[in-house]
């Protein structure tokens, strides 16, 4: 995709070390409805344009060499959404994958899922599914999509997990340290969320990835999310490196 010509006269880029580039970005991509209502639109055009808006932002993450992106796609909570909103996001996703792929595949990025993908329409599933077998031997950026996800039923997951496997003498109660939870995860053999962005201004996380945020540094950007662009990705990674963590140390 050819930048626009604002972008190319932002300098933020310039400003990007890269050397210290986050490992792991998560965007909860908040804002289509108001986006919609602002223009006397659907709602449904505002998913429209935000789907839209992912191509732009991945193609960025591959230029700029990050290893991981998460987006938080549809959560849990969505299904309480009206049903034709519903539909149109399935709709969306089905498109987008059956669009992008080809793209998507060329630029080595390998797609993973997040989320209890079987509650999804059929369509969905297997447009996922082809995705993640068509992509999977790709090791350019990991593209984690987060559907049907909510970050507390993940954790009961890993926790049954971890029980089952105890009971089946597998494990031993002493196997279980942080490290181990990990591994039960979605995210499994993935680093832990090192910055994550919320567009539209809310300042919440939503039960996004809740254990692997632990020391996350947030951006919490005013732009909504058809409106977020590569600028506003650039601007979101050199605030994070400008910033000192020290994981509860001194």
């Amino acid at each position: 995709m050819e930048k626009s010509k604002e972008d190319k006269e932002d300098k933020s880029e310039d400003l990007i070390d890269p050397e210290k580039l986050p490992d792991h970005i998560g965007i909860i991509m908040d804002g289509n409805g108001r986006w919609a209502k602002k223009r006397f639109l659907p709602r449904t055009a505002g998913h429209t344009a935000g789907v839209k808006k992912v191509r732009e932002i991945v193609e960025e993450c591959v230029e700029l060499n990050i290893a991981h992106l998460t987006l938080y796609a549809f959560s849990k909570e969505n299904w309480k959404r009206p049903k034709d909103e519903v539909s149109k996001l399935m709709q969306l996703l089905t498109i987008y994958l059956r669009k992008e792929i080809k793209s998507l595949n060329e630029n080595w990025v390998r797609i993973k899922i997040l989320g209890d993908i079987e509650e999804l329409p059929k369509q969905a599933i297997s447009e996922v599914q082809n995705a993640v077998e068509t992509t999977k031997d790709n090791s350019k950026l990991t593209l984690n999509l987060a559907l049907n996800y909510g970050s507390r039923q993940e954790i009961t997951r890993a926790f049954k997990g971890i029980y089952t496997d105890i009971e089946n003498n597998m494990l031993d109660i002493e196997d279980v340290t942080t490290e181990l939870i990990s591994d039960y995860l979605y995210t499994k053999n993935q680093p832990d969320l090192d910055l994550i962005i919320r567009t539209s201004g809310e300042q919440r996380i939503s039960n996004f990835m809740l254990y692997q945020a632990a020391y996350s540094e947030f951006d919490f950007v005013e732009t909504l999310w058809p409106d977020f662009t590569r600028k506003h990705l650039r601007r979101s990674i050199v605030k994070f490196q400008n910033r000192n963590r020290r994981y509860g140390g001194i």
